[in-house]
């Protein structure tokens, strides 16, 4: 169980600046326009909907998927797939999610991939609507700010960050002498010393630190079209 400890303030809390205490054993809340701004730093695309379908709130990397009309789009509000098929699998998903129960929904259209969790907010017993936080899969690697990030930490340099970016996307030594234009002995020295500079015994134990990294948004955000709240 989760304890807060609260000091006695010596100053008045008329003070210009001060905040109200908070009631004791109850952490402070925020307001509306930081919970979306936490939610948009997160590298997964989140959106909360209704119990039908309908949109209260979509992040900026859901926003920038619905935009793409690659799977998932909104028609007058509603969350739909692109397909019959995909539309029926999404509200199959949120009527579950309206009965409390948490499901997963994997699309495949051509060479990419998108993988849907929707999770109920309130139980079914609960008064008022229901509301249910959709979660989409993961950035593409390539994109994922926490793994430059990483790159930086541990003194990495532009060619053993790009091997490691191409071992996190799935590539092969082949693989990536090939799109590098550079012998393969070159990339397994690469690795070496990616492993050296880290401390794994294996791109296995690498590969678990890097999908293990916190999901940060990269500062530089891609524009999407659709109204993001």
């Amino acid at each position: 169980m989760w304890t807060v400890t609260h000091k006695q303030h010596q100053t008045s809390r008329h003070e210009t600046g001060a905040q109200p205490a908070a009631e004791p054993g109850k952490i402070p809340g925020m307001d509306s326009v930081q919970l979306h701004r936490v939610l948009d730093e997160i590298d997964y695309g989140l959106m909360v909907a209704d119990g039908r379908g309908y949109l209260k709130h979509v992040n900026h990397l859901a926003s920038h998927e619905l935009a793409s009309g690659r799977t998932l789009v909104v028609r007058e509000g509603v969350l739909m797939g692109v397909t019959i098929d995909i539309s029926a699998q999404v509200q199959a998903g949120l009527e579950q999610a309206r009965r409390g129960q948490r499901r997963l929904l994997l699309f495949a259209r051509g060479c990419r991939e998108l993988s849907v969790a929707m999770v109920p907010l309130s139980n079914p017993p609960e008064s008022g609507s229901p509301s249910v936080l959709i979660m989409l899969s993961r950035q593409d690697t390539r994109d994922n700010l926490a793994v430059r990030l990483f790159a930086r930490v541990q003194s990495l340099s532009p060619t053993e960050e790009i091997v490691l970016i191409s071992l996190c996307s799935g590539m092969d030594v082949p693989d990536i002498a090939r799109q590098n234009q550079v012998a393969e002995s070159t990339v397994r020295s690469q690795i070496k010393a990616l492993r050296e500079k880290t401390g794994c015994t294996s791109i296995r134990q690498l590969l678990l630190r890097i999908n293990a990294l916190p999901p940060v948004v990269p500062a530089l955000r891609i524009s999407a079209s659709y109204p993001h709240n």
